[in-house]
């Protein structure tokens, strides 16, 4: 990974029309650049405080503690819902929503002013208050947003979990948290069928001390056990409460909500979000690179639970007045071409979704998309999750955005609040495969162990060199976690670690080469898993790729690529190594390639390679709890076992 080696040449300049009518222009990097707080200043006064701030922000490296628009007030749930209300836009669409079944639900601004309103007097009647922890254990539901709103308007702090989720990741939430109320639901919709949820709900909240009530909402309509005193319905709790409620306002640094990382080792983070950083970054950062205007429909395709839809589904698009369409379904319930119906039918603007469900597109529809679809609605394309590969990211352009929409393909994590790297798609110049450059206000950098900045081409640790108002505070009661994560390496300079290895290119685009402990050090030469997996992806007959590094007596470590079937089948196992070796080199080329039904993922889309590599070599694996997909882990298992058959016949 010393140097990139994969070039892509293809540039896409921002189209003139789109530049003459996009909310920024390149004058925003030198005002940002001149002064960054004064910038992020300008960003927070677009939100409504009760009371101003009298300190920008303060930051002590050491600790590591920040603080953005200290001593400034204000309501999170107000700046989403109320003050579009009593601006006249009571009437507007705010959601979309789609059920899996069929069933569709418009709710307009003032709809959701009295919903939350209703629920957030639901709370109070079950003794929820100011920071009290509130676990959400929901699909993607109108009640999910309302319920998240209505915890932000009276000052509790939400968790959020993916309604996929087992009982031991959410006990363990619900414990982590020490959470007084569980809001949960019956069953849910997935794929066809009505999955009963409720008795894991009641598994993971058992003799849990803290907890005082389990909130449920009838969604299903099956049968569920029930625990008298304790559990209580919906419909009694919210829908019986009177539709007006008075807001308080919140310091800036109240907690939001509580977000918890996934990953195959260890226990998961609990990052703690504030309200006025983040809310004002999520807010700015939306309004910037998606060009967010009043009349767009936004559908961005993230569950609930992921931090992307916390942004992008929830505090981005409502604090800017947009109107949003939700989906409860996967992409293939009941077809496959259920996007393209949902995008017809809602006129949606903007697409915001994953490589992953690219590459899943590609593989069902082969180069082209199915006739019949008006997708002409759509202006602005975006993805997040891992880096796109360039042939998907190409492939997208085309097929959903008639080869002319800009394609902003963001960087960003949990730990960040908001976009850091994207483009502004009236500004920057646009490479397949590259986020390009940091947002406005935002300071990155590849730097080498010494945290000097590499050369350009050179291959380093992404790092952000000084604070931002989006950024997670601590970690959920161990802050000590918190510095040894993320600030540790280089302590000495105060730079947040984000645990992605990146190069810059000549034309100062940042390219993420996956995470560091993803590196493979074959014979002592370092290779980035995102540059093989691109090789293999650009094959039609590859659908995904997960490259590792595997134990080999000789090299040190291998090049073991998990790969699935693309759209024009099967390819030959020597007819993929020879394509990485022309690609990147001889020395990438893998000794293994292992076909599988399906890659595990987190909620986010990102291949948990470290996963793979464990169970090529039949290690104990860590903690698997918050994959989207636990059933793949089966199905590589059976793949390596097959695979370690044939080397020895």
């Amino acid at each position: 990974m010393d140097e990139l080696r994969l070039s892509e040449t293809r540039s896409f300049p921002a189209p003139p029309e789109f530049a003459a009518q996009a909310n920024v222009d390149a004058s925003i990097y030198e005002t940002a650049n001149a002064d960054p707080a004064a910038f992020w200043e300008a960003a927070a006064r677009r939100l409504d405080w009760t009371e101003p701030w009298h300190t920008a922000h303060t930051w002590d490296a050491t600790t590591p503690a920040a603080e953005w628009f200290v001593g400034g007030r204000l309501n999170v749930a107000y700046n989403c819902v109320d003050r579009h209300v009593e601006a006249g836009r009571g009437d507007k669409v705010a959601l979309y929503f789609e059920g899996e079944p069929g069933d569709r639900e418009a709710v307009t601004y003032a709809d959701l002013q009295r919903r939350v309103a209703q629920a957030a007097h639901g709370l109070t009647s079950l003794g929820i208050g100011p920071g009290d922890r509130v676990v959400i254990y929901l699909p993607v539901l109108v009640e999910t947003i309302v319920i998240t709103l209505a915890c932000a308007r009276i000052g509790a702090v939400h968790s959020l979990v993916f309604g996929g989720f087992s009982a031991d990741a959410v006990r363990f939430r619900l414990e982590d948290t020490g959470a007084k109320l569980l809001v949960t639901t019956d069953g849910q919709n997935r794929r066809g069928t009505a999955i009963e949820v409720k008795s894991a709900a009641d598994e993971a909240a058992r003799d849990l001390p803290e907890l005082e009530h389990v909130l449920v909402v009838k969604r299903t309509g099956q049968d569920v056990p029930w625990t008298e005193g304790r559990d209580v319905w919906w419909q009694d709790v919210v829908e019986t409460q009177q539709t007006t409620h008075e807001p308080e306002s919140f310091d800036s640094e109240h907690p939001l909500f509580i977000i918890y990382t996934s990953g195959t080792t260890g226990k998961p983070k609990g990052l703690v979000h504030t309200s006025g950083g983040y809310l004002a970054h999520a807010s700015w950062a939306h309004w910037a690179h998606f060009d967010a205007k009043p009349d767009d429909v936004h559908w961005c395709t993230a569950d609930l639970a992921w931090v992307t839809a916390h942004t992008y589904e929830i505090y981005g698009p409502l604090s800017n007045g947009l109107t949003q369409v939700i989906y409860e379904g996967t992409p293939d319930a009941p077809h496959q071409t259920r996007h393209l119906e949902i995008i017809e039918r809602y006129g949606v603007t903007v697409y915001y979704t994953a490589p992953t469900l690219i590459r899943t597109f590609m593989t069902w529809f082969g180069s082209s998309l199915p006739t019949g679809f008006d997708l002409s609605t759509i202006r602005l394309l975006g993805t997040v999750g891992e880096a796109i590969n360039p042939e998907a990211w190409v492939w997208f352009r085309r097929n959903f955005g008639r080869d002319e929409t800009p394609v902003v393909d963001t960087w960003w994590q949990s730990e960040t609040g908001a976009a850091m790297i994207a483009p502004l798609p009236g500004v920057t110049t646009l490479k397949p495969g590259s986020a390009t450059v940091a947002l406005p206000g935002i300071d990155v950098a590849v730097v080498d162990e010494a945290g000097d900045p590499v050369a350009p081409g050179r291959a380093g640790t992404l790092v952000v060199r000084r604070p931002w108002p989006g950024m997670a505070r601590t970690v959920w009661r161990d802050p000590e976690r918190y510095r040894t994560s993320y600030w540790a390496p280089y302590a000495d300079r105060g730079y947040y670690v984000a645990g992605d290895g990146a190069t810059i290119d000549a034309d100062g685009c940042i390219w993420i080469l996956g995470r560091l402990d993803d590196v493979l050090n074959v014979s002592g030469h370092r290779l980035s898993t995102i540059e093989i997996e691109s090789a293999l992806v650009a094959h039609d007959a590859v659908g995904e790729a997960g490259v590792t590094g595997v134990a080999d007596p000789i090299t040190g470590q291998a090049v073991a690529a998990f790969v699935t079937d693309g759209s024009a089948g099967p390819a030959s196992y020597d007819e993929l190594r020879r394509l990485v070796a022309h690609d990147i080199g001889p020395i990438a080329k893998p000794k293994y390639v292992i076909r599988v039904p399906e890659l595990p993922k987190t909620r986010s889309g990102k291949i948990l390679r470290r996963l793979l590599a464990q169970l090529w070599q039949g290690d104990t694996l860590g903690d698997i709890t918050s994959l989207q997909n636990p059933w793949a882990v089966d199905g590589v298992r059976e793949a390596v076992r097959l695979a370690h058959e044939k080397e020895t016949t």
